[in-house]
């Protein structure tokens, strides 16, 4: 049993952290953020161009846990674009057999997800496929000119959300509800939000540390001061364990283990509420810099407000596991 990752695993996030610094870097968020687009065509293609989307292909020799590694290292740039959905439109696809599965993989056809509840779905306006996942209904794909999409003032700048309405009958099913892939499908979404909610708790725990080095009060750095320590070291001890529901969730989901949809749920829940404490924390660390828009901490306070909402609340995913548990 391996507690760490691969040197494999290690790599790839490397290889998409460093994409990221070099194609999202604060500059390119706070203009991506004051314009009107939702999609930003330059940091997608980069990440396209590691071949990530085809990560969840059946032929790819990955698995959810390699993903949720990539949405990880995403959340922690707050990388624009649909990854989740992109992944899970190409597993969905390859799945069922679908021709334009390379296009997917590719990145030049573009999807994003539609959960099943919600009429909301992130970069709508620059997708060319919806992915509906429905627990209740089954797993479908809907082509953008079938769909009527209205942007909407969303808290994420950097993840922008359109409200999207599909009517009855549109597009092609490729999954009934009793298919137990909707039901996978849907799990794994839970697992890489939880991911994307990891990777973005990190992140601006690293900046709470960081800044408490750096910033001096009384002729010393403020992170000498004992109250703004214990905070650090809460902000530590609440994101690393976490870490491990996140992996564990998706090891299970590949491993099709029987506890799984209980690891997702578990994992959604908890991690979108770390995230959010999280963020809160380090607004809080930062002082007043924390709140201005140039230092850019504001664009995971808002991210972890949207992975919280997105999917699901904490509470639902909660009394989901409790269910699962036969509680």
């Amino acid at each position: 049993m391996h507690f760490h990752l691969t040197e494999e695993q290690a790599a790839i996030q490397d290889a998409v952290r460093g994409t990221l610094a070099d194609n999202w870097p604060m500059e390119r968020i706070h203009a991506f953020a004051d314009g009107d687009a939702d999609f930003d065509r330059t940091s997608w293609d980069a990440l396209m161009g590691l071949g990530l989307g085809g990560m969840l292909a059946p032929d790819s020799g990955m698995g959810l846990l390699d993903a949720a590694l990539v949405c990880e290292v995403a959340g922690e740039a707050a990388a624009a674009g649909p990854l989740i959905g992109q992944l899970l439109a190409v597993a969905a696809a390859a799945a069922s057999g679908r021709g334009d599965a390379e296009a997917l993989i590719s990145g030049k056809t573009v999807a994003t997800l539609v959960h099943g509840g919600s009429d909301y779905a992130p970069s709508a306006r620059a997708a060319d496929l919806f992915l509906i996942v429905d627990r209740a209904r089954g797993v479908s794909l809907v082509p953008a000119v079938e769909a009527t999409i209205q942007a909407v003032k969303a808290a994420d700048r950097t993840r922008p959300m359109s409200k999207v309405a599909i009517a009855a009958g549109a597009g092609e099913v490729l999954f009934a509800a009793t298919d137990p892939i909707t039901a996978r499908l849907a799990d794994a979404a839970l697992v890489l939000v939880a991911a994307d909610a990891l990777g973005g708790a990190q992140k601006v725990t690293d900046m709470s540390v960081a800044y408490a080095k750096e910033r001096e009060q009384f002729g010393q750095p403020i992170g000498r001061f004992q109250g703004l320590k214990h905070q650090l070291a809460h902000m530590a001890l609440d994101v690393e364990p976490a870490r491990a529901l996140v992996w564990y969730a998706a090891y299970a989901w590949d491993a099709e283990l029987p506890d799984a949809p209980r690891a997702a749920a578990m994992a959604k829940a908890h991690l979108c509420d770390v995230y959010v404490r999280a963020t809160r924390a380090a607004v809080a660390a930062h002082g007043g810099i924390g709140y201005t828009w140039e230092y850019g901490l504001n664009y995971w306070f808002r991210r972890a407000m949207a992975d919280r909402a997105w999917l699901g609340s904490p509470a639902e995913h909660r009394a989901r596991a409790a269910t699962l548990a036969g509680w």
